[in-house]
């Protein structure tokens, strides 16, 4: 590493005069470091190659090649030959401009440095935690709250649905306030939201049904804007090549969250009452809303920590950063693969959401789990999820990298993200066995996260500028699939089976899986 690289002027050594005073490159004033070929203070040039036409090994400036030049006579100096100086002088500076990189002050990241991108999206991963462990918990809660309420299952099933009326209306909303005003601002809003919606829980249920049921909604509202805020906020800052790892780690969020919830909330009701699920869980927004606050930014243009090589590099493969002023709602609901998302987010969640919200009763009504058991055994197919989620991630960016088309690597995932859990869901009818069903569950769930490398990272691929607004668009569809499934699932049990349940979502999955394969493409198609 070169930190000060001396330079003999040769023309007094011509001329027999005494020796030239040595300039180092980097030293100096600002003005004596303008040239093309002088480098900032401080910077350190890897320089392996010998230089041009003296046939002369540059040498760092270490302590042992200072004591090598002090030992050597001045007179030697004069002794070289007419053009030798000229020759070394000009040799390094062709080496230097020959440098890939413009090496200027701070553009180097800083040794040991965490990349800044990465930082962003685990916050981004942190927030879906939490979005996730605020949202299960009513999956295990409404138990005992039904027994001490006297709710029936259809009324069980509207509290569950009541959630997506709120974030059914923000999806669009939310994407659209993203792309203009930043993602920052908007999942900033959407975590403080849903986390102070989630403690006033308790207190909306002792006032009744209704306000139970706006309570709901109103962290329906909050969980809506995350979703498309994310999605904006990984446009600016993630490059093409690390989509869909960056993408996997943040979704895989949201199952390690239904992990968490489902893990820690019967403890919290079995020690403190159910309440207590909601008071804990909705006081962790404030902890990660002040990290948020502090250490983030919605693209790397506005964040003065950044190192200049990051910052370089994620523009070079990201959208721009300049804020969306009008949506161009012709051209993106004119094309085909735009309609394909709408089409196969809605097939997905259908099955995503039931599992997501009646998986415990399942376990408890069906396989006869106590309330204990049907949590833990839920663990399994979300911890599933995360894991797959991230392998599927690796898997996608690797194929990518290597060649294969984004178009064919988002087809193979988002068919394995359909037709894995399409398949698992159709044996548990055949199951009598508590393990296997509870490994059918875990296995369907573990090939639906692989939609992550597919459905889920496409709106970036076709609409960069537009992530937020895709996303948003299309996951409203998604999120009608949560409102009509999961209260359809508790009409389609008063009056049938749980293999009614399931015979559905496994018709919606492979519809989903022609739409995708046959209409969907991973090109850019809006500008």
């Amino acid at each position: 590493m070169l930190h000060l690289l001396p330079l003999s002027l040769s023309a007094q050594c011509r001329c027999g005069g005494p020796p030239s005073r040595r300039r180092f490159v980097g030293g100096g004033s600002p003005s004596q470091r303008s040239g093309p070929g002088i480098l900032g203070n401080g910077v350190r040039v890897r320089l392996r190659r010998r230089a041009l036409g003296g046939g002369t090994d540059v040498q760092p400036d270490t302590p042992s090649s200072r004591r090598d030049g002090d030992e050597r006579p001045h007179a030697d100096a004069g002794q070289e030959d007419d053009g030798g100086g000229e020759a070394l002088l000009d040799s390094v500076r062709k080496l230097l401009l020959m440098e890939e990189e413009d090496t200027t002050p701070g553009e180097e990241e800083g040794q040991g440095q965490f990349p800044k991108r990465w930082a962003i999206v685990f916050l981004c991963f942190s927030a879906f935690l939490l979005c996730n462990m605020d949202r299960v918990n009513m999956s295990i809660a409404i138990m005992p709250m039904s027994a001490e309420y006297g709710w029936n299952p259809q009324t069980v099933g509207l509290i569950q649905s009541s959630f997506f009326w709120g974030y059914l209306l923000t999806q669009i909303a939310g994407g659209i306030w993203a792309d203009k005003v930043g993602g920052k601002t908007v999942l900033g809003f959407g975590v403080i939201w849903w986390s102070v919606a989630t403690a006033l829980t308790p207190v909306a249920a002792k006032l009744g049904l209704p306000f139970l049921l706006v309570v709901r909604a109103f962290m329906g509202v909050g969980e809506g804007v995350a979703m498309p805020a994310m999605n904006n906020i990984l446009s600016k800052w993630v490059p093409v090549s690390e989509r869909s790892r960056s993408l996997a780690l943040v979704y895989s969020g949201m199952y390690l969250g239904s992990v968490t919830g489902l893990a820690f909330s019967p403890f919290l009701i079995h020690k403190f009452g159910w309440p207590s699920v909601f008071y804990s869980f909705g006081s962790l927004g404030t902890v990660w809303f002040a990290t948020w606050a502090a250490k983030a930014y919605s693209t790397p243009l506005e964040d003065p920590s950044i190192s200049a090589k990051e910052k370089k590099l994620i523009i070079s493969q990201t959208t721009s950063g300049d804020p969306v002023t009008t949506i161009p709602w012709g051209v993106i609901l004119s094309k085909p693969p735009v309609w394909a998302l709408i089409a196969c987010h809605f097939c997905h969640n259908w099955g995503t959401f039931i599992l997501l919200t009646w998986m415990p009763t399942y376990y408890n009504q069906v396989l006869k789990f106590n309330l204990t058991e049907s949590s833990l055994f839920c663990v399994l197919p979300w911890l599933t999820m995360a894991i797959s989620a991230n392998v599927g991630g690796w898997i996608a960016d690797t194929l990518v990298s290597r060649g294969t088309s984004v178009t064919t690597v988002r087809k193979i995932m988002q068919s394995i993200g359909f037709l894995g859990p399409a398949f698992f869901l159709s044996q548990l009818s055949h199951i009598d066995s508590p393990a296997l069903a509870v490994l059918c569950m875990a296995c369907s769930q573990g090939t639906d996260a692989f939609s992550q490398s597919g459905l889920y990272s496409n709106h970036q691929d076709i609409g960069p500028r537009y992530a937020g607004v895709l996303l948003g668009l299309s996951n409203t569809a998604g999120v009608f699939a949560g409102v009509f499934g999961t209260a359809a699932t508790g009409y389609i049990l008063q009056h049938g089976s749980w293999d009614d349940v399931f015979k559905l979502s496994v018709t919606l999955y492979l519809i989903g899986t022609v739409i995708w394969n046959v209409f969907s493409t991973g090109e850019k198609i809006i500008d």
